[in-house]
């Protein structure tokens, strides 16, 4: 029973090791519904939405090649912005995966 004690220690050890929580911007829950974004956030990200919608419709073939690699870096940018503008809890496949085998060891 040591080592099997010993082993439970060494993987809950290493799950907090790799579950390093992210860093975020503190929030006013006063004025924030976690569960939804804010009429705020919706409006910004509209415009981003609909200039991706634009050049998805695009006919990319008449672009020359730095027309289209300034496109993609823009395509890149709104999506980067998007992504930083949404509120939600990711998980890396690292820690499912470790949390996966400690249920099944601990169960």
């Amino acid at each position: 029973m040591n080592v099997k004690n010993l082993l439970r220690s060494v993987m809950i050890a290493v799950l907090f090791a790799i579950t390093v929580p992210a860093i975020s911007s503190p929030l006013d829950l006063a004025t924030v519904n976690p569960g939804k974004p804010g009429k705020d956030a919706q409006a910004a990200a509209q415009p981003l939405l609909n200039r991706l919608n634009e050049i998805k419709a695009m006919d990319k073939s008449s672009l020359t090649k730095t027309e289209r690699k300034d496109l993609r870096n823009e395509v890149k940018d709104i999506k980067k912005e998007l992504k930083a503008n949404s509120r939600g809890i990711y998980l890396s496949i690292g820690a499912v995966v470790i949390i996966i085998l400690l249920l099944i060891l601990l169960l």
